[in-house]
């Protein structure tokens, strides 16, 4: 693809140290970030993890679904690679997780074709989770399927909780960006999470909704998800986004691209 964004204004609402990547495939092919976080990630010590890392020795599965996670159990365990059971394996949502938990010296056994939590949850099938104990950082905002599912299996599933996924303190910048769509000064906006979706939307004004979801359910800003879960956000508002193939902020940023 050659640079055809002529200098469009493209939105990327994920939380701000997780938007470079995002952000320099828009310049690179000529458009403009616009960086808008709906979303802060904070990183806590919580009474779920600490008894999670206390019996980490224990786990016959430690499952990450998002970067996040892995970044904050290894913030507060640094020697998580050495804690583990060397009979333990490792569960891995999609390429980003992969790419920060093999960084960490992880040996993964499964990453689903399929990026999601019902792609993961397929990829178990081969395996035998009677009795097993799986072990799975998250967010109390993340969809408890997989757990739910797991349990089912016969596994004995522990969540805790990792982080937080909150909407921002200072909420000028999402103010703005209201402002913008409506007015129609950028060409696109991205979201990465459902709550990406739900906190924009939170802090549009009760007389200006109706606008705004015209706006972009009519496309005059274009609407993309990374993925169908998301894109099921987007529809409760009465929009449909474009959603990629593969389930990664690249080829959301590529799907997006080819329809500006």
């Amino acid at each position: 693809m050659s640079k055809t964004l002529n200098n469009k204004v493209i939105v990327i609402t994920r939380p701000i140290e997780r938007s470079k990547f995002a952000a320099n495939i828009v310049k690179e092919f000529g458009g403009v970030p616009l960086l808008v976080p709906t979303l802060e990630l904070k990183f806590t010590l919580t009474p779920t993890l600490r008894r999670l890392l206390k019996q980490v020795k224990e786990l016959d599965w430690l499952i990450f679904t998002s970067p996040a996670a892995l970044e904050s159990i290894f913030n507060f365990c640094p020697d998580l690679k050495e804690k583990i059971s060397p009979q333990c394996k490792i569960a891995v949502i999609g390429p980003k997780t992969k790419l920060i938990a093999e960084s960490k010296g992880l040996c993964i056994e499964i990453m689903p074709s399929e990026y999601t939590a019902e792609g993961l949850l397929d990829s178990f099938l081969p395996y035998d989770l009677k009795d097993k104990i799986i072990g799975i950082p998250s967010t109390l905002a993340a969809r408890d399927m997989l757990s739910v599912e797991l349990t089912k299996k016969g596994a004995h599933v522990f969540i805790a909780e990792a982080y937080e996924s909150i909407a921002p303190e200072e909420t000028y910048l999402i103010e703005d960006l209201i402002k913008k769509i409506l007015e129609k000064k950028v060409s696109a906006i991205t979201f990465t999470s459902p709550l990406t979706v739900n906190n924009l939307f939170n802090l549009v004004k009760k007389e200006e909704k109706t606008d705004f979801i015209e706006i972009l359910s009519k496309k005059e800003v274009l609407v993309a998800a990374i993925g169908p879960v998301t894109g099921k956000t987007l529809q409760k508002y009465g929009i449909e986004a474009l959603i990629p193939e593969k389930y990664t902020v690249n080829d959301m940023m590529l799907k997006l691209f080819n329809h500006l």
